[in-house]
């Protein structure tokens, strides 16, 4: 006969547990009383004690268990090294631009516009109508819906001069976001192996997608009216090079707007060399002081390869692209689109193509120009007053980023680790650079949140300067 106490019960069931294996049932309350010869009370106490020490587990309906108790221990992925080798390219880290930043510091890192600068009423309405609409069911043609692709064409068709045959729908391949249209342009009409020109300093995310698709990246030097025709020849002469890949249109980081003379030899140099520009328009809708044309507008013999985004300027939960190409590059993209990602939602077609078809649309980008502009020339302004040391040496008709150029020998990881423990984060230059950085240069948006804090903000980084000078 055993002690009725519930610790004398305890014990013994913690000894039977033991022995028993994960799961199993522990004999009935109305056995436990007879076996122990206990009141329910002391018995149904001993339980909730095992309980409480985790046990065993109780399922109401059904019984109690003992409790299958799993060790923890690191997990051993070594197997991985051997299996995956060394990768192609070097992998790098996460751009500063992507990086998200808490309410409480002064953001001037970021890639996007603030959610004030976006339409956001246009947006609500166009996702709630392309939620009810057939778009929701249905799948979408693999090269994008047929009303989308004509509003792509048509738009570049405004821009077209007399003379210059337009693109047509049939041209347009309507992509998630203008990354992966990079990616496909690159390994399509490149391939690895295979030598890339790039203007230097450059969109991040072009040298990324270079990295990733295995090509040769050759730097081509790119100041505030673009590249140097006759630098460009040359690269293109001595890598025998067949792609060339530009920003036109205030160009990320720098904000340059290549002059029509520019985009003319330009354009009279790759065609000498029977190669194609990939013309990146993602600031298409960004312009303060003039408007983007873009260079796709005056070629019709296919060798530009058009990229235009609709991702930053509607919303970035929209991302929502397209590229025109003309001839067989046009094929060669659309298979490899195929391949990676077979076709892009047709509801984020559909609230697209609502937005920018609304009336409202145009009236949101008229404001946008001033809200810009207003942002643009708050942050030149207080860098003149509290940061003088970070020069901005070409003021941008556009686009949403000031490149300034910091004096020589400054320190752009300590500068970056101060300022961001002082509240401010900014973006080191040397993430545009598809090869050795050209000075010390950092990147600043100024179409964040908060523009009222731009002032304290660049007061900071003055004092950062001024210590990182020291």
């Amino acid at each position: 006969m055993f002690n009725d106490s519930s610790s004398r019960i305890v014990e013994r069931l913690r000894e039977w547990i033991a022995a028993a294996p994960p799961g199993a049932r522990l004999p009935s309350t109305r056995s436990l009383v007879a076996d122990y010869q206990a009141s329910p009370v002391t018995v149904q106490k001993a339980l909730r004690t095992l309980s409480a020490q985790g046990l065993i587990e109780s399922r109401p309906g059904v019984g109690t268990f003992v409790r299958a108790i799993r060790t923890s221990r690191p997990a051993d992925y070594g197997w991985q090294t051997a299996a995956l080798r060394s990768p192609q390219s070097p992998l790098r880290p996460v751009p500063t631009a992507m990086r998200s930043a808490s309410n409480d510091v002064i953001a001037f890192h970021s890639g996007y516009p603030d959610r004030e600068l976006l339409p956001e009423r246009l947006v609500r309405a166009a996702l709630t109508r392309a939620a009810r609409g057939d778009s929701a069911w249905s799948r979408p043609p693999a090269a994008g819906q047929p009303e989308l692709q004509s509003w792509f064409a048509q738009e570049l068709r405004s821009s077209t001069p007399a003379g210059v045959t337009p693109p047509t729908p049939n041209e347009v391949i309507v992509l998630p976001g203008s990354q992966s249209g990079l990616s496909s342009v690159f390994r399509a009409l490149a391939g690895s192996g295979q030598p890339l020109l790039l203007e230097s300093p450059t969109y991040w995310g072009a040298i990324l997608a270079a990295a990733q698709a295995g090509v040769h990246v050759v730097p081509v030097p790119s100041g505030p009216e673009g590249p140097d025709p006759e630098e460009l020849d040359r690269a293109f002469e001595e890598t025998g090079a067949r792609l060339f890949y530009a920003q036109p249109n205030y160009a990320n980081p720098t904000g340059a707007q290549w002059p029509a003379r520019v985009a003319e030899r330009v354009l009279d140099v790759v065609r000498a060399h029977g190669a194609f520009l990939v013309e990146d328009d993602w600031a298409h809708d960004f312009g303060i002081s003039t408007t983007a044309t873009p260079v796709a507008a005056r070629d019709d013999s296919g060798h530009v390869v058009y990229l235009r985004s609709l991702t930053k300027s509607v919303s970035p939960g929209i991302r929502v692209a397209a590229v025109i190409a003309r001839g067989p590059a046009r094929d060669r993209i659309q298979a490899d689109r195929g391949a990676e990602s077979m076709y892009v939602s047709g509801v984020l077609q559909a609230a697209a193509l609502d937005v920018v078809t609304q009336p409202g649309w145009h009236t949101h980008l008229r404001g946008l120009r001033h809200q810009l502009q207003a942002r643009r020339d708050l942050l030149i302004s207080s860098l003149r007053e509290h940061a003088p040391q970070a020069h901005v040496e070409h003021v941008p008709k556009g686009g949403l980023n000031l490149w300034a150029r910091l004096p020589d020998g400054t320190d752009l990881e300590k500068l970056t680790r101060d300022c961001e423990a002082a509240g401010v984060v900014i973006a080191a230059g040397t993430e545009w650079f598809p090869a050795e950085p050209t000075g010390s240069f950092i990147r600043l948006n100024y179409a964040g949140p908060n523009p009222g804090a731009f002032p304290e903000g660049a007061r900071i980084l003055g004092q950062s300067l001024e210590r990182n000078s020291r």
